[in-house]
């Protein structure tokens, strides 16, 4: 969604290697050139053999405190964590405050806080080529277990984070609570809502993509109001190049709040639209440039969210491309399959936008996901032995009517612009008997609680299952508890049980006999210090799907 008045800003250039290399090969091989992958070592799976070859920088030479972004774990797993930081002593600057050298990290994983009883501890390496982070994967750790972790660079250690490991595989899990966010503009507000999300009781948190946004932040952080001066120049133009997306990512885990959040919960994260581009779609940006130009864009802004999130080896980016979609379990209780409807769509129909539903967006051909992630979803569900299947994913999936007179205009950006790729997904949950199917929402600022119908033309058909729409963090500033469209969206749509505009978080809680959904909201972001209320609860029974209140 684009703000509006965004100020025009001179735009940074990608490395001359990089054009040059786009010109010649064009899209999908541009980045095979050997110059090209040399100068930001897309290509590989390790550092170029240069630089990690280079003279290593001895910690102890540290002046500053590297840890000044935080940490963070991820992915939990049976038995296993992923462990991230970054090395950052002058974290507005394009080189962290480092020379480009590799430093050598201690790493410790224990059972208590005060680390008496450490269980793993090792060393790792963070490599200038990824802008020293460290993504440590520890294995080798007991299931379905709370764990503290640090970091260690010369005489600096880093904040102590918590995280767990996920059940064993088939053990009978009798609940799990998880929060779910999405769309965090800095400009537009303070992260209340991370600081309350940190203190709740949470296994996991699920971010659902726009992390960062593109778009220029001035030097008083936009609705933050800082003293002017406080934010240097350098993030007042759109993030195109990598050092403009690394640059903003630091900006935003600069943040207390979300560094809070993160040292408190493993976050399982996936990507919208705003951690490159507003609603660009696979190979096609949001305006008219080439497209080997977006693809210099698009790899520079996949390779920056791979370097800043808690995400494990397979998501390590290839050229242009990211694999992000991913399965993960919890135990028998649950079974997430995280999707990635960015990087594989069809072209939104007729120019984007709201508009009436037609023969270019019922094509049967078009799809959200790409077809070898649809298979990958439903073969998915085929084997599942879960008792909920949960789709943590973007855009809204529920059909949205903005209007009560029909013919309605509908989202060409969400699922409503695909009704094909839905109806694909719905017939093959049915096919594999998903009987407890959620879905993860975020993209839209709001809070939704939907039921999933088979059919959204008949609302007595059969409620195939629920979805949970999050607001966004502090995207929209401080919305309001009724949207101006609250009542045309509740008459248009008989499935949607719930609607709230405030800025917050959801908190979900999944049992044996059935799942809960608490929408949590705060009153304001453009100040300080909201607290934090219930908007709405709602559960759904297993094996009867449908929201109704708590």
């Amino acid at each position: 969604m684009s703000p509006a008045n965004q100020p025009a800003q001179p735009q940074p250039s990608h490395a001359p290697e990089l054009r040059a290399a786009a010109r010649h090969l064009g899209r999908r091989r541009f980045l095979t050139v050997t110059g090209a992958a040399a100068a930001l070592a897309f290509s590989v799976n390790l550092p170029a053999a240069g630089t990690a070859s280079a003279a290593e920088l001895d910690a102890a030479r540290l002046t500053d405190d590297p840890f000044t972004l935080g940490v963070a774990s991820g992915d939990p797993q049976s038995g296993s964590v992923l462990l991230w930081t970054r090395l950052a002593p002058v974290p507005y600057q394009a080189d962290s405050g480092l020379p480009a050298q590799r430093v050598e990290v201690g790493w410790e994983v224990a059972l208590d806080e005060r680390f008496r009883r450490v269980v793993r501890r090792g060393t790792a390496t963070a490599h200038p080529e990824f802008h020293h982070t460290l993504h440590v994967e520890v294995d080798h750790l007991a299931p379905g277990h709370v764990h503290f972790y640090r970091f260690r660079a010369g005489r600096w250690i880093s904040p102590v984070g918590r995280t767990r490991t996920a059940p064993s595989s088939y053990s009978r899990v009798s609940d799990l609570t998880f929060g779910v966010v999405s769309c965090q503009k800095y400009d537009e507000g303070y992260y209340t809502a991370y600081r309350h999300l940190a203190q709740e009781d949470v296994d996991v948190v699920f971010h659902l993509g726009d992390y960062l946004y593109e778009y220029a932040v001035n030097d008083v952080g936009g609705q933050r109001a800082y003293p002017a001066g406080t934010l240097p120049g350098l993030f007042n133009h759109e993030t195109v190049t990598l050092e403009d997306y690394r640059l903003r990512y630091a900006l935003y885990k600069s943040d207390p709040d979300l560094r809070a959040a993160h040292a408190a919960h493993p976050f399982v994260v996936t990507w919208d639209d705003h951690e490159t581009e507003n609603n660009y779609a696979d190979e096609t940006p949001e305006n008219s440039v080439p497209p080997e130009e977006f693809l210099i864009r698009r790899a520079a802004a996949y390779r920056a969210y791979w370097e800043n999130m808690p995400l494990r080896r397979p998501q390590l980016p290839d050229g242009a491309d990211l694999q992000l979609y991913r399965r993960l379990h919890w135990g028998r209780l649950a079974q997430f399959d995280v999707l990635d409807t960015r990087q594989y769509r069809s072209n939104q129909a007729y120019g984007d936008g709201w508009q009436f539903s037609g023969p270019e967006s019922e094509d049967p051909s078009r799809t959200l996901t790409g077809s070898t992630q649809e298979r990958w979803l439903i073969n998915g569900w085929h084997r599942s032995n879960a008792l909920w299947n949960v789709v943590p994913q973007q855009v809204t999936f529920a059909r949205r009517y903005n209007s009560a007179t029909l013919p309605s205009k509908v989202s060409m950006d969400s699922w409503d612009g695909y009704p094909a790729s839905r109806d694909r997904v719905l017939a093959g949950a049915q096919a594999a008997g998903i009987e407890n199917l959620m879905v993860l929402t975020g993209d839209v600022h709001v809070s939704y609680g939907f039921d999933i119908k088979r059919d959204f033309d008949d609302p007595g058909s059969r409620t195939l299952g629920t979805e949970i729409v999050t607001t966004s963090v502090t995207s929209g500033r401080d919305g309001s508890e009724k949207p101006s469209n609250w009542d045309t969206l509740m008459a248009a749509n008989p499935h949607l049980k719930f609607f709230n505009g405030r800025r917050g978080y959801a908190k979900v809680s999944l049992g044996r006999e059935l799942a809960r959904a608490d929408f949590r909201t705060v009153s304001h972001v453009t100040t300080q210090g909201a607290p934090v209320t219930t908007a709405g609860s709602f559960v759904t029974e297993v094996g009867e799907q449908g929201l109704k209140p708590a």
